[in-house]
């Protein structure tokens, strides 16, 4: 803080001197100036001469003069009240200025050092390389910290990063830097000797974050995940990277504590490139979208269309999801991508009705994206900017994410359910979903997962799970979805089941949204000449 406040004052005083110099500069040339003129006035007897100049001409040279002179008086004046605003400017300036460098350098709410000063400071650490054993970085968030902010309002979310820092100020080294990395995230900095003590301090924050915070009349308890490099990486990005990745693991810990070790760095510099390049697409929204149909199975219309990302990356073509998405789902990316993805799709929906084409949409959730309590209000946004009924959008989750936080999950899921979306859980059977989880949760529909449909056909075994899926939902009240169509024999193995829609290759492969209105018109051509073949046999079911 002393260093700050030498480099402000030292900053100031050189801004003043910059102002002063040329005042004084001017001010010796008006002296000098002065000085000269009264020595030719009395050599010459300029004023003697002024009269008789005056009495020759017939000018009033004398009286010109004499109110030239009185003129320079309030000229004076004017000129040092403007001298003096000139100082005010400058002072407001530097004073200005030196707020400026003051936020750079710290967080205005917290107090500690903000994100640019941390960056630089383990940057610094780096370069200087003289003090072993090298920088560690300790990084730490505020689990669920939406929900905060969603439930108690932004003053108390505020409040509780203010108790945070001041507790985390309490722990760390006098010599370690802490600063506020994030919305709701904090790093330290520790070197030289205390670098070694890294370890033992994330320690101390995982235990000491257990206790619950005051808020004013509040009293909070608040998870954190804590991420720990202990040895410094080959730069200080590389060492920020480390910890981002201790960090990120330490979410899914029992603990909430992890440290850095390359078992659990998947970055590798290729999947950093595509990390990067990911991030761009993003950015720009060059992501692709195409669109899988689902058909209904008494009479083979096509009534909704499953939205599935594509990237058509410059360098290795058209990516399945399965390539990039896991990049995204390590890093903070998972959520633009969502909203990019979800964007197109009710677009191309509205696109769609707007021609005539009413077909619903249905989009993958993140699993992280359940923990997200600002999730149904951007649904609900994104819903109104298109024009899209609610109930013509679908989300999709996964049975195992609902099982990681089956209570947070609930209370997302019941504000979008809220909002008329339908809500499908996708890959049902492979996971270990009890029925009192299921019946707790407002969903509308199961998605019977790929492997058992596929297999039904030989494996009797596979057969009676989806049978008994699809009465489950029946009880329930629920639609059912067959995923991985892949032949005739499926589809009607399926509708002798009561199975209400299906989708798989068979049917359809994935299309562009362009695509799609022809796509429909063949798949329901097709099937309607297919059950006319077959008779009435067919329509049963």
């Amino acid at each position: 803080m002393s260093a700050t406040a030498e480099d402000g004052t030292a900053e100031d005083g050189t801004s003043r001197r910059a102002l002063r110099g040329p005042v004084v500069r001017d001010a010796l040339v008006v002296l000098v100036l002065t000085c000269a003129l009264a020595a030719a006035s009395g050599a010459v007897d300029l004023p003697a001469r002024v009269a008789a100049w005056s009495a020759a001409t017939g000018l009033p040279l004398d009286q010109a003069v004499l109110v030239l002179a009185g003129a320079h008086v309030p000229m004076m004046w004017f000129g040092a009240r403007r001298g003096q605003q000139l100082r005010d400017e400058g002072d407001a300036r530097a004073e200005a200025e030196a707020r400026l460098r003051e936020d750079a350098r710290r967080d205005r709410l917290t107090g500690v050092a903000s994100h640019p000063a941390f960056v630089a400071a383990v940057g610094a650490a780096h370069a200087d390389g003289t003090v072993p054993p090298g920088p560690a970085v300790v990084l730490l968030d505020v689990d669920r910290f939406g929900e905060v902010n969603a439930t108690l309002g932004h003053e108390v979310g505020d409040g509780l990063l203010v108790a945070l820092a001041q507790r985390l100020s309490g722990l760390v080294p006098a010599g370690a830097l802490l600063a506020r990395t994030g919305a709701d995230a904090f790093g330290v900095l520790l070197t030289g000797p205390d670098a070694a003590e890294a370890g033992p301090l994330a320690e101390r924050i995982a235990r000491a974050t257990r206790r619950p915070l005051r808020v004013g009349d509040l009293c909070l308890a608040v998870d954190v995940s804590v991420g720990v490099a202990e040895l410094p990486g080959r730069d200080a990005q590389d060492t920020l990277n480390r910890a981002e990745v201790a960090r990120t693991a330490a979410e899914s810990s029992s603990g909430g504590l992890c440290r850095y070790s390359p078992a659990i760095d998947t970055f590798d510099p290729g999947r950093l490139a595509l990390h990067d390049d990911l991030r761009r697409a993003v950015r720009e929204r060059t992501l692709a979208v195409h669109y899988q149909p689902k058909a209904r199975l008494g009479d083979g219309r096509v009534t909704g269309v499953e939205a599935l990302v594509r990237w058509d990356h410059p360098e290795h073509g058209l990516l399945l999801p399965g390539r990039f998405l896991p990049l995204a789902e390590q890093t903070s990316l998972v959520r633009p991508l969502t909203e990019v993805v979800l964007e197109r799709a009710l677009t191309d929906c509205r696109r769609w009705r707007d021609s005539g084409l009413a077909l619903s949409v249905a989009v993958n959730l993140s699993p992280r994206l359940l923990q997200d309590a600002d999730l149904p209000g951007r649904v609900a946004g994104l819903l109104s900017a298109t024009g899209v009924d609610p109930a013509d959008l679908e989300l999709e989750i996964t049975e195992t994410a609902v099982l990681e936080d089956a209570d947070r999950a609930s209370l997302v899921l019941a504000h979008l359910r809220a909002l008329g979306v339908r809500l499908s859980v996708d890959d049902f059977g492979t996971g270990h979903a009890s029925l009192t989880h299921l019946a707790r949760l407002p969903v509308t529909d199961l998605k019977v997962d790929r492997s058992f449909v596929t297999a039904m056909g030989d494996n009797p075994v596979d057969a009676a799970i989806v049978r008994s899926i699809v009465e489950l939902a029946g009880s329930l009240g629920l639609g059912v979805v067959a995923e991985g169509v892949e032949d005739e024999a499926a589809w009607e193995g399926l509708r002798a089941m009561g199975c209400r829609l299906a989708q798989g290759f068979w049917i359809a492969r994935p299309v562009p949204a362009d695509d799609v209105p022809g796509v429909v018109r063949d798949v329901e051509h097709r099937i309607r000449q297919r059950t006319a073949a077959a008779g009435p046999r067919s329509l049963v079911g």
